[in-house]
């Protein structure tokens, strides 16, 4: 899709185009815009991508409050993370007025494709949901282990994530993995949304625990990286209130345009499996992994911590 040439739309000579979405026209703007720019990749790339993974992608954001990535003038221009909405984006885009220290913050939430794309045109490259939702803000129904190498060594990733998803099956907590598209791999959980953020960040710290301890000289739980060594730690922060983890589908702001991808646990085995694996440079095989849908052998109704805590204090 380009100023010239979009699937659904139409173009002028002001370096603007419109895509239809639903029962909306999103209006694009220099989508000639070169936003990757060791790869010639565009704005119009960067569109056309997430409406081609729109369907995939928007039930997984869909009532979760967002912190946007932008890169309005591309990789090498200014960068920022924006969580309030602006005054002049559209009102028929979903708001979530939540709490912080000392007031409250209006987060975006997108509802919908034709949010995706808007989102998109403002250069958003990445987005980052809540763990949890907007109605319910202080109760999660994602838990998320984010695992990162101490240093290239993506081996040791894959070990960790099967380390760790085995005692999460001991736990009877089915288990969905992804790539970051960055360096390393997210564990995510369904919840039932029950137990407060505070007794889920405490029982992530519990299970990595127990992981560290079994495995001590490969795995920590020390929050100073000169106390890890060569071990890779077990990042449990993005389960503290008002924190974010990488949406999947999104892109990520490096070079080759790297996707956070959905995988099943099979393809954790696979021998070219890294964790940039998948990108913007290669949009059919993104789609491909999309339309194999790797997380439906993972339960989509969110587990209780309940048992599981009674399981995970008994392995204590």
């Amino acid at each position: 899709m380009n100023a010239t040439d979009t699937d659904t739309g139409s173009a002028t000579d002001t370096g603007t185009a419109s895509v239809r979405a639903g029962r909306r026209t999103v209006r694009l703007h220099r989508p000639e815009k070169v936003l990757f720019p060791d790869d010639g990749l565009t704005k119009a790339d960067v569109l056309d991508y997430y409406r081609r993974v729109a369907a995939s992608m928007v039930p997984q954001l869909r009532g979760r409050p967002l912190m946007l990535e932008r890169l309005p003038e591309g990789l090498g221009g200014p960068q920022f993370m924006q969580k309030d909405t602006p005054d002049h984006y559209p009102d028929w885009i979903r708001r979530a007025e939540v709490a912080k220290e000392g007031g409250t913050v209006t987060h975006t939430v997108c509802e919908d494709k034709a949010t995706l794309l808007f989102l998109a045109d403002q250069a958003c490259l990445t987005f980052h949901r809540w763990l949890s939702r907007a109605d319910r803000p202080l109760h999660p129904d994602r838990l998320v282990f984010d695992l990162d190498p101490p240093g290239p060594d993506f081996a040791a990733v894959r070990d960790a994530a099967r380390r760790l998803c085995a005692l999460l099956d001991e736990l009877g907590l089915p288990a969905a993995l992804m790539t970051t598209g960055s360096k390393g791999l997210h564990v995510v959980v369904a919840l039932d949304g029950k137990s407060d953020v505070d007794t889920v960040r405490s029982f992530a710290q519990d299970v990595t625990q127990v992981l560290a301890e079994r495995h001590p000289d490969r795995l920590t739980t020390a929050v100073r990286k000169k106390s890890r060594g060569d071990r890779l730690y077990l990042d449990v922060q993005r389960n503290a209130y008002a924190q974010t983890a990488v949406a999947p589908w999104s892109l990520r702001p490096k070079p080759g345009a790297p996707v956070a991808t959905p995988l099943s646990r099979g393809q954790l085995d696979e021998p070219g499996l890294t964790p940039q694996h998948w990108s913007l440079r290669d949009v059919a095989g993104v789609l491909e992994q999309a339309a194999a849908r790797p997380w439906s052998g993972v339960p989509a109704r969110g587990r209780s911590l309940r048992t599981a805590r009674r399981r995970l204090d008994a392995l204590r």
